[in-house]
């Protein structure tokens, strides 16, 4: 196994347990189609505290995994 193959499969586990850590922004999915009481898909929800650290790491752990990702395949 490569270092880069190592570096992949750790930033893909950060990545799945960053996701896990987030919390809903909506009703659920349940309420789209029940019509549920404030039905709005685009609502502007501002992250504040540890919810907009988790989103940002989030956001780069992404990136990262995409790049590596890239970076393999053409290895």
């Amino acid at each position: 196994m490569n270092i880069l193959d190592i570096l992949l499969m750790a930033v893909s586990v950060l990545l799945i347990i960053l996701s896990l850590l987030q919390s809903g922004k909506s009703d659920g999915i349940n309420s789209a189609f029940t019509g549920g009481d404030s039905l709005n898909l685009f609502a502007n929800v501002k992250e504040r505290g540890p919810e907009k650290v988790i989103s940002n790491l989030t956001l780069i752990t992404g990136i990262l995994f995409f790049v590596l990702v890239i970076i393999v395949s053409l290895k």
